[in-house]
């Protein structure tokens, strides 16, 4: 007789896919942002630059806030119902951005959509509490996989879109998709183990930060989280603005900048795992610190390309990089984490996530403004190198 398939299995086959699904639906309408906040107004360089990051980060901004009151619902009543509100809030907000006439419009629902991030952070808080300690690192390789394989994809799906019908059918196509995600999660996802925790000491940040055998390592993880985030963000609401300085006249911009933004997506969709098996074996920090030290050389040389060809070499190879940072910072908060408390340090890296998304928006179109797109990589560079100082100062230390 066969063996029955473990719950925290179906429940990650289920997940990867839904957060597939999810980072096609997120990804697909980045490239083209800043071009569609441009066809809603009649805008100079420096205001099309200041709302292009505005827009970007608006649903951080909320999302940075109120994700910790999230995370510790979660913890009450489970995860699953995170994901449930996440996919289903998020899906209506974004397909009403494709209707929207004005910039407020758009600016406002991006803060409402903060309102209901968390999809994919619930999901892997939901396998990281569901799987056995022994298999987290394969389930959240696994998890970090199939999202990266979304957002490759999705900048492919979404260019194609936006230049055979307009800059407004995406978003009515990534409601669809959030929907899907809600309707998997709803009808197949089981939280069979969760139970909510008794020690009302873990009801306080305070309390939560006693129950961590190293607090210091874990919030070292989180301000790196912060910074790696501001750094890759303070490029992304400006590379087709860029693409468009290296293609003067050109009619393939939209579509370029799809393939572009895709790039790193697919050098950290061939390489995640194998970087993640490697740091199993040499340790995880050694991957983080290599990372770091790729990212700063790639993005010091993006500063001087010449052309769209360049320019795509140098973003597929921050994908390397990109395998190095994030999802090994996932790895070590996994297994340095209890499990009564995994929601709000997931909530907590989310924050993190969000608040770096904020201010590298924000960072990039300013200096692109005054200083041109070219000092937004030399300045993306120093950020990358003080968060090397600081991880291996915050989090090398405590793991020594």
């Amino acid at each position: 007789m066969k063996a029955q398939t473990p719950t925290w299995k179906k429940n990650l086959f289920i997940l990867s896919i839904a957060v597939f699904i999810a980072g096609i639906a997120f990804s697909e309408i980045m490239p083209f942002l800043p071009l569609y906040v441009d066809s809603l107004g009649h805008f100079s360089h420096q205001e099309l630059n200041f709302w292009s990051g505005l827009v970007f980060s608006g649903v951080f901004f909320v999302s940075a806030f109120i994700s910790p009151l999230w995370g510790k619902l979660a913890d009450k009543k489970g995860r699953k119902l995170m994901t449930l509100r996440a996919a289903l809030g998020m899906a209506i907000v974004i397909a009403l951005m494709g209707l929207v006439t004005n910039v407020w419009q758009l600016f406002i629902l991006r803060m409402a959509q903060g309102i209901f991030a968390g999809f994919v952070s619930n999901s892997n808080a939901l396998v990281a509490t569901e799987t056995p300690k022994e298999k987290s690192g394969q389930a959240m390789g696994t998890m970090t996989s199939a999202f990266t394989a979304g957002n490759l994809l999705g900048p492919f799906v979404g260019g194609a879109l936006a230049s055979i019908f307009s800059y407004r059918i995406p978003f009515l196509i990534t409601g669809i998709l959030l929907l899907i995600c809600f309707f998997l999660s709803l009808f197949f996802v089981h939280e069979d183990n969760f139970q909510p925790s008794q020690n009302q000491q873990l009801t306080s940040s305070k309390g939560i930060i006693h129950s961590l055998k190293s607090p210091a390592l874990i919030f070292g993880l989180l301000l790196t989280t912060m910074i790696i985030q501001a750094a890759n963000n303070s490029i992304n609401p400006i590379v087709s603005l860029y693409l468009r300085q290296l293609m003067p006249g050109s009619s393939n911009v939209v579509f370029v900048s799809g393939v572009i933004a895709a790039l790193p997506g697919i050098a950290t969709f061939l390489v995640a795992a194998r970087f993640g098996a490697l740091g199993d074996r040499i340790g995880t920090q050694k991957i983080i610190v290599g990372g770091l030290i790729a990212a700063s050389i790639f993005f010091c040389l993006t500063a001087f390309v010449q052309n769209s060809f360049q320019l795509g070499i140098l973003r597929f190879m921050v994908g390397f990089s990109d395998a190095c940072l994030f999802p090994q910072v996932q790895t070590m908060l996994t297994k340095n984490t209890p499990i009564e408390v995994t929601g709000r340090i997931f909530s907590w890296n989310q924050s993190a996530m969000y608040i770096g998304n904020i201010f590298g928006p924000l960072l990039g179109s300013t200096i692109s403004a005054f200083w041109g797109y070219s000092a937004v990589f030399l300045v993306t560079t120093a950020i990358v190198l003080l968060n090397l100082l600081l991880f291996k100062i915050n989090v090398l230390r405590n793991l020594s």
